[in-house]
């Protein structure tokens, strides 16, 4: 799967757009219950007015929530990023800290958030767990564990360290386009062979391929086309054990 994987998504990537640690943090906190693309369409004017942790630092509460209204919760992501100014001013002289514990100290940001930074901003591996990741690897059977930091355990211990990073960003971007929460597109998936949970969603490929999302989709129905998808799904195909005889009643 994960070679699958590799080939389904060579430019798989973080889809917040940053330039530096500091825009990184601050984007993952505005991503909370938001889209990345609303995010993308808020960032620019934020960054540009304030450019290091002593600007946010020293921010005007009513001008920065007005900023950042758009993603939603917008008082508490703005609690979090005065917070996230005055202690990076504070306690690491204004620079994002390198380190997972140092980084979940952080107003704002967990471990989910600090495994993106450390992934994205400074080449650290990590695993970022993620509602699109836990679902798939549930549904691959990678895992049976629904706390985010067991799920990260125990994907870790299956996947060579050097590959977190991006496994991280090709199973998201796999649950972003393929595989939904709701209506998985089974039929116009690249891994329908290989998947316990094939069926959960359409099998037919017409009727899937019109849930598939984003700009990849024409490769991503070249490479289902070619792998090819079960006639039956997984579940139907699982041999009956044979029944004993009926009994009769008296």
């Amino acid at each position: 799967m994960v070679r699958a994987l590799t080939e389904g998504y060579p430019d798989a990537h973080c889809e917040l757009d940053f330039r530096n640690p500091l825009e990184l943090v601050v984007a993952t906190i505005l991503s909370a219950q938001c889209t990345d693309k609303r995010v993308n369409e808020v960032t620019p004017a934020l960054f540009a007015r304030y450019p290091t942790a002593a600007d946010y630092a020293g921010a005007d509460r009513t001008e920065l929530e007005e900023l950042i209204r758009s993603t939603g919760f917008y008082r508490n992501k703005a609690n979090s990023l005065l917070g996230l100014g005055s202690l990076l001013v504070e306690r690491f002289d204004g620079a994002v800290p390198a380190k997972l514990d140092e980084l979940v100290q952080l107003p704002g940001i967990g471990r989910k958030t600090a495994n993106v930074v450390l992934g994205n901003a400074f080449d650290v591996p990590g695993i970022t767990v993620d509602t699109h990741f836990g679902r798939l690897v549930r549904r691959w059977g990678w895992t049976s564990e629904e706390d985010p930091v067991k799920v990260e355990h125990e994907v870790g211990a299956l996947i060579p360290r050097k590959e977190w990073t991006m496994l991280s960003h090709r199973v998201i971007f796999h649950g972003r386009r393929v595989c939904h929460a709701r209506r998985p597109a089974c039929g116009a998936c690249f891994l329908a062979k290989q998947c316990p949970s094939f069926g959960t969603g359409p099998v037919e490929p017409a009727e899937a391929g019109k849930l598939l999302r984003g700009p990849e989709t024409p490769h991503l129905l070249d490479l289902a086309e070619r792998a090819g998808v079960p006639q039956q799904p997984k579940k139907a195909q699982r041999q009956r054990k044979p029944r004993g005889p009926k009994k009769v009643r008296a």
